[in-house]
């Protein structure tokens, strides 16, 4: 599973310091028609509340970003692109600065892989239609030998193991967002909006033909709350939930298959 759980690694990172990595000017539109969670109308009374008078879109899109890689824990849930394959990554993990991670990845749709890493160990568990996919190009004989064996059951092997080292990375928070708090911002600020119910100000920056529309929470710390790429090489959407929160990172019960005494 190295090159789905690595994908999402590099992805999760570029986009999350897509606004820093812009050297072109900024766009000035708002982005206005979103969906997934995003009010297509201003958060009533926002104005008045709004924290970030006088600030520009850069020197917000700058305090989102020092804000979220404080965090020490969070969620990320959205479909991005494998540069790899070509095709979709769709990603649920809660993960933090310990290392702990606990979702789910599917590659275009088919089928699931679950996830958990607690200390010094993962596990993890793939549905029928995962590992099928997953083997495309090994002969059925294989293939159903695989599925016999590893479909809906838990699996561990060592976090520290050499193949083991893509996944462990992705389990950790300071790795998948690093770096993305370093340079600045050209971001220009929107409209008001909510975000799953949460208040935010929406930012855009361009470069080239590449876009980002970015949504920063209003109240409380300025977390960034959700990304939008209309990038030609990275098309794709990451939300941003669940700061601060126990990662739900334990052993699954029942039967495990310890893939390391395997080989």
């Amino acid at each position: 599973m190295r090159r789905t759980t690595l994908a999402a690694l590099c992805i999760a990172a570029a986009t999350a310091t897509a606004l820093t990595g812009c050297q072109s000017g900024s766009d000035s539109s708002d982005g206005a028609s979103r969906t997934g969670g995003v009010s297509a109308s201003p958060a009533a009374g926002e104005k008045e509340k709004e924290p970030f008078a006088g600030l520009t879109g850069g020197q917000i899109a700058d305090r989102a970003l020092t804000a979220t890689t404080g965090a020490s824990s969070l969620r990320l849930k959205g479909d991005v692109p494998d540069e790899e394959s070509g095709g979709t990554i769709t990603l649920d993990v809660a993960l933090d600065k310990k290392g702990e991670c606990a979702g789910s990845l599917s590659m275009n749709g088919q089928g699931r892989a679950d996830l958990i890493k607690t200390g010094d160990t993962i596990y993890m568990k793939y549905d029928e239609a995962f590992l099928r996919a997953q083997s495309k190009g090994e002969s059925k004989d294989t293939t159903d030998a695989v599925v016999n064996m590893l479909a809906g059951k838990w699996t561990r092997t060592s976090a520290t193991g050499k193949d083991a080292m893509d996944i462990s990375g992705f389990c950790d928070l300071d790795t998948v967002l690093g770096g993305a708090d370093e340079g600045s911002s050209a971001a220009t600020r929107g409209r008001t909006t909510t975000v799953d119910g949460t208040p935010a100000i929406v930012l855009t920056e361009q470069d080239g033909k590449d876009r980002y529309t970015v949504y920063v929470a209003t109240q409380g710390e300025p977390y960034l709350l959700r990304i939008d790429s209309a990038s030609a090489g990275d098309p794709g959407t990451l939300a941003f939930s669940d700061y601060e929160k126990p990662v739900p990172a334990q052993k699954p019960s029942g039967t495990i298959l310890d893939l390391d005494e395997l080989g």
